[in-house]
């Protein structure tokens, strides 16, 4: 759980700022959003596995210094 404490002649602005980075940093959000649905695990390795080949096929295009 993130928390933070307010220091002093700190503003409430300053103080939710610093609760927002903190959030950030924990991935907190980014692991609720990615279990926000179940999603199985061949469904999992076949979203993987689409990721991987749209790397190589940029690293690739990055090489050869050719555009698609």
């Amino acid at each position: 759980m993130t928390s933070v404490v307010l220091r002093p002649n700190e503003s409430q602005d300053q103080l939710l700022k610093r609760f927002r980075k903190k959030v950030v940093k924990s991935g907190v959000l980014s692991t609720v959003r990615r279990k926000r649905w179940f999603i199985s695990k061949s469904e999992l390795r076949r979203i993987e596995k689409k990721k991987a080949i749209r790397r190589l096929k940029r690293r690739q295009i990055g090489r050869t210094g050719e555009q698609a």
